[in-house]
């Protein structure tokens, strides 16, 4: 493979799969914008006390769907079509359990689950209402992840890009309708973000239901080992949205004990600005995936030192636009999202948008290097850069610095993290060198 040829489908694959994330993050951050308008700041801190539960089912459809398309791309490259297919069928049936449960959970438990999360009598009703209704739209939201992934891997990412960019764009106008001419409030809000995913299925469908796909439905005997490939090689993308949960759990508890509902309104505020900026980096991640896979199959190893090199490259050239406007924009920024025109809200926020994105280069590192990882099999270290920034690090760090420092504890132990596991991280790719980068069989 030519330079030139890996540096347009680099583009071309980068390119559509970051607007296809960034869309997908909208969801929620169209949400937190109509929400604030609608509903004030209890509004706001209902909703930012539900959204882990969305990155919990958004992670849970990118663990079967990128595990999934991941093994299905390497098969394919090596010519192994009904294995592929196999590897198709396996995932479909592990996200219909998935989500049979999730529905079931929200059915059954979304005001218990709304009080585990910290809501109150404020907004104790608000967050069960939000709660209830995402878990029952579960199954649209895990096959439309499973189905973005395989689309994109089998050779049309445009399509996958439309169909995420579809279902932002009618989220953003269903939130609009159900909530202002409509009244509907958090109820509104979470029925536009539960339809979304509904019609990027739609739009899909010319590709997965065409005589063209590459990936289909076999009749294949339950097969644990094949079931354990695409878990194992899904994980970082799980631990990746879980990570987003956990420390907004955690973030929300240490806030509420120092600043109550106004700081928890303001966190959710930065986190959900983070959600779009950290689906940037996915997106360069999910974008690489399919052709970082192709070359492992291939044995194209210097490609995949060059698509890591462009990877790495945009990610941190995007890091300092990117910090610069939050530097500067942070008044305005929060502003957009204080409606009720709350000082205490607006200090804390600006506050947050400051310190917290000090962590965005090397949190687009670590998202990088561990779907990398997972692309070539290496699954372990996949997982240990997830498990360090989602759990291991990230939890011990915002409790001492928010009982050492306050508030700007809570916001800088988000980039202190994240550097320290970028440096595991890079440990690791180089200690995989030998693996990755034997001499090259390329011409």
């Amino acid at each position: 493979m030519t330079t030139q040829t890996l540096r347009r489908d680099f583009g071309r694959y980068v390119s559509l799969s970051v607007l296809g994330m960034i869309a997908v993050s909208c969801y929620i951050l169209a949400d937190t914008f109509f929400v604030a308008q609608g509903l004030g700041t209890t509004g706001l801190a209902a909703l930012n006390l539900a959204i882990p539960v969305y990155n919990v089912i958004h992670g849970t459809g990118l663990l079967l769907g990128m595990g999934g398309a991941t093994k299905f791309s390497i098969l394919k490259s090596q010519g192994a079509h009904r294995r592929a297919d196999s590897v198709f069928t396996h995932t479909l049936g592990m996200a219909a359990a998935a989500a049979a449960a999730f529905a079931l959970t929200g059915a059954l438990g979304a005001p218990q689950l709304a009080a585990l999360l910290g809501a109150d009598g404020e907004t104790a009703a608000m967050t069960g209402t939000y709660l209830r209704v995402l878990l029952l739209f579960a199954p649209a939201f895990l096959c439309n992840d499973v189905l973005v992934c395989f689309v994109r891997n089998d050779g049309a990412p445009q399509l996958a890009m439309a169909a995420t960019l579809s279902g932002s764009l009618a989220n953003v106008v269903m939130d609009w309708f159900f909530i202002f001419p409509c009244g509907m409030g958090i109820f509104g809000a979470v029925l536009a973000t539960g339809f979304s995913p509904v019609i990027g299925v739609i739009v899909q469908s010319p590709h997965w239901l065409g005589r063209r796909r590459g990936f289909h439905l076999r009749q294949v005997r339950p097969r644990l080992r094949t079931a354990g490939q695409v878990l194992a090689l899904g994980v970082p993308s799980l631990l990746d949205q879980l990570s987003g949960a956990v420390v907004m759990i955690t973030f929300n508890t240490l806030i509420l004990g120092l600043t109550g509902n106004t700081g928890v309104a303001a966190y959710g505020v930065v986190a959900n600005l983070s959600l779009v900026v950290l689906s940037v980096y996915t997106g360069i991640a999910q974008g690489i995936q399919p052709l970082v896979s192709r070359a492992w199959g291939q044995g194209q190893r210097a490609a995949l030192q060059r698509l890591l090199r462009y990877a790495l490259g945009t990610a941190l050239v995007f890091s300092a636009a990117l910090y610069l406007v939050f530097f500067l924009g942070a008044g305005p920024i929060a502003g957009v999202f204080n409606s009720e025109q709350d000082p205490a809200m607006q200090a804390i926020a600006c506050q947050g948008l400051r310190l917290y994105f000090l962590a965005a280069p090397f949190a687009g590192v670590n998202i990088i290097l561990a779907v990398y990882f997972a692309s070539v099999e290496q699954a372990v270290p996949a997982q240990a850069v997830s498990l360090l920034r989602g759990i291991l690090v990230i939890l011990p760090m915002a409790v001492a610095l928010a009982a050492a420092f306050g508030m700007v504890g809570v916001w800088v132990a988000f980039p202190v993290s994240e550097a320290l596991v970028a440096l595991v991280a890079w440990a690791l790719l180089r200690r995989c060198r030998r693996t990755l980068y034997p001499a090259s069989r390329e011409s």
